[in-house]
């Protein structure tokens, strides 16, 4: 399996949950052929760096799997599909300096989507008199 790293820029009007669904639908292109999703890197609204569709923002999401190539014509003919996504890129890691940098992405895109247990602060114990 290959490793592959696709970005897709989502229509600024749509709502969060609007959001994740289509997030979800792609994630679920990707289980359904095989796919190993290693990370998920959600961005955020962003500035597009020129108007797409009369859009200056978009939400971004990057996603990090391994699938076999013919999954990526399927990916990117759904991504053509859908009204709601912008702008999509896929890139291909193959030689052994990018598949570092793509377990290096993978990591950190992991770390930023993890869970982080807040630290309480100690509480002083106070006591009154009657």
């Amino acid at each position: 399996m290959t490793c592959y790293e696709t970005l897709f820029v989502i229509k600024p009007t749509l709502t969060e949950e609007e959001i994740a669904t289509q997030v979800a639908k792609i994630k679920d292109i990707l289980s359904k052929e095989g796919a190993e999703l290693s990370a998920t890197n959600n961005m955020g609204m962003r500035k597009l760096a020129y108007p797409v569709d009369k859009h200056n923002r978009g939400h971004y999401t990057v996603l990090f799997y391994k699938a076999e190539g013919s999954l990526i014509t399927e990916l990117e003919r759904n991504l053509k599909i859908s009204e709601d996504v912008i702008k999509f890129l896929t890139v291909k890691y193959s030689k052994n300096k990018e598949l570092t940098q793509f377990n290096k992405l993978v990591d950190a895109a992991n770390k930023k989507n993890a869970p982080v247990a807040e630290e309480k602060a100690p509480t002083e114990e106070v006591t009154t008199e009657a």
